[in-house]
């Protein structure tokens, strides 16, 4: 499985962003997946996850804010980021297959290239 993230970019304080990550392979519909974000000089944090039955985590201050969702005939996840704040500045990752069964665990097997997300004050 291969996966492409992309669609981040710079947006002011209270905008909107939405991240797409494609992947390639027909197991992408039987994976967890998940979007984690790393800022500068911060760990890797996970943001959320949605499961191959539909389920889905988010981190608590991602909660109500943004929305993971999944095309199983695309291959494709999405991320929704609404009213973005300065503290989501980072480079968003999409990953597949937890390797760990925690879900927030940043132990895939997949992971993408990346996308930046800038958000200014």
């Amino acid at each position: 499985v291969q996966l492409q993230a992309f669609g981040g970019g710079l947006v002011q304080a209270g905008g909107s962003l939405r991240l797409s990550c494609v992947a390639s392979g027909r197991a992408f519909r039987s994976y967890t997946v998940a979007w984690f974000r790393q800022a500068p000089g911060k760990e890797r944090e996970f943001v959320a996850a949605n499961t191959w039955s539909g389920s889905t985590y988010y981190a608590d201050s991602m909660k109500g804010r943004f929305t993971i969702a999944r095309d199983s005939t695309k291959n494709t996840a999405y991320l929704q980021m609404n009213n973005l704040k300065p503290e989501d500045t980072a480079i968003y990752y999409c990953a597949a297959q937890s390797l760990s069964g925690s879900y927030s665990n940043p132990t895939y097997g997949y992971w993408g290239q990346g996308t930046l997300v800038t958000v200014s004050s």
